[in-house]
């Protein structure tokens, strides 16, 4: 008897012992609550712009972000080994949604084909796409396989990065949705960079990429080629395509420089994009929707929360105490923040229009949920506790 009371007490110890380590190996204060504030207010500022035009939507934009925020309480909450464990399994599920995406004989009411392009995947209140979450999937996937070093300190390595990342890329532009498949390059280059890739290397692949950029523009679809002649009528002054192909592009412009430094307000706002007919008003162009309620104060807020959520990314990276932390928080800010800047320019025209959406502010459930699981991740990263620097971790 006294054996298996002394055999239980020992149980007993090692239990807590355990968990008291594990409460000893996570932290609360640190960088990872600038990306989740800087989230809440741009999502805030995006419902606030919804109601402009669409209250109904902005009602529905609010239970989105509670649904958002849940799921990231949840995955915030767990320990981020099992990322990189299950790094390759998640991805190869997420392409296996996208691949899905494509089989045409799918009943609509799975699949459901919106303006000619197949994205979302139905779940009853929320309609799922893939192409939201490939996004966090693919950078967790890239940093589990540059975490070595010695991956991508050889070219071979780098193109085998490069191999891997088409595929997504080519599912994602089968959809079709070029815009999305293009914002995987440059974040590519940035985790390459972090993970130690050699810089001739990559400027060799660049050159390669700038050169053979033109030739593609023949194979381009007809709505793709026409973007492209807009923006260059719109850089030299020719308004001629301004009723036409660069109907959406003026008028959102038009809107923007319309809000002047403080903004119009709510209701003469309203009136104003109601009057020019802005198209996508909720969801693509919701910058000039922005800019035309709260002016360039407005502007400006969005992107001083744009930038802490980058900053806030870069330092948990900075202080995460393994080259795979470090990988995805690099990879997660770029791609938040080079998404919001594509949004942004093309909405004043100095980048063609795509249908890109502005992170955690544009309309969409299934978006604003990813959103939030990503910035999750950057929690989960930064809530465990350094003990130094483990490069192969």
């Amino acid at each position: 008897m006294s054996i298996l009371v002394s055999n239980s007490l020992a149980r007993g110890l090692r239990r807590e012992r355990a968990v008291d380590t594990r409460t000893a190996d996570r932290q609360w204060l640190h960088w990872a609550w600038l990306p989740v504030l800087a989230g809440l207010g741009l999502s805030l500022l995006g419902i606030a712009a919804i109601s402009t035009t669409e209250p109904v939507l902005a009602q529905r934009q609010c239970g989105f972000l509670i649904v958002g925020m849940l799921a990231a309480a949840f995955v915030g909450a767990q320990q981020w080994r099992w990322m990189r464990r299950w790094a390759w399994i998640l991805f190869a599920v997420n392409l296996a949604f996208l691949v899905l995406l494509l089989i045409p004989f799918v009943p609509d009411s799975i699949v459901r084909p919106r303006n000619g392009a197949r994205r979302w995947i139905n779940l009853g209140a929320l309609d799922f796409q893939p192409s939201e979450l490939i996004k966090l999937t693919w950078v967790v996937a890239m940093a589990a396989w540059m975490r070595t070093t010695a991956h991508v300190k050889r070219f071979s390595g780098i193109i085998a990065t490069i191999v891997v990342t088409l595929v997504p890329v080519g599912l994602i532009i089968l959809q079709p949705d070029l815009d999305s498949a293009l914002l995987f390059a440059p974040v590519l280059l940035v985790m390459l960079l972090a993970a130690g890739a050699r810089v001739k290397y990559l400027l060799i692949i660049a050159c390669i990429a700038v050169v053979l950029a033109p030739c593609s523009y023949p194979i381009l679809k007809k709505h793709q080629r026409d973007r492209i002649d807009t923006l260059i009528a719109q850089i030299v002054g020719d308004t001629r395509l301004n009723n036409g192909n660069g109907f959406q592009s003026s008028r959102a412009v038009t809107l923007t420089a319309a809000g002047g430094i403080v903004g119009s307000g709510k209701d003469e706002s309203g009136a104003l994009i109601h009057y020019n007919r802005l198209p996508e008003e909720h969801t693509d162009m919701i910058f000039a929707v922005i800019v035309c309620r709260w002016g360039l104060l407005g502007g400006l807020a969005l992107w001083a929360l744009a930038a802490m959520y980058a900053f806030g990314a870069f330092m948990v990276g900075v202080r995460a105490g393994t080259m795979f932390g470090r990988l995805v928080a690099v990879g997660i800010g770029a791609m938040v923040f080079l998404q919001l800047m594509v949004n942004t320019g093309m909405t004043i025209g100095v980048l063609p229009v795509s249908g890109m959406t502005l992170p955690f502010v544009s309309y969409g459930g299934s978006s604003l949920v990813c959103l939030w699981i990503t910035t999750s991740v950057l929690f989960a990263l930064a809530s465990r506790r350094s003990r130094g620097f483990d490069l192969d971790a």
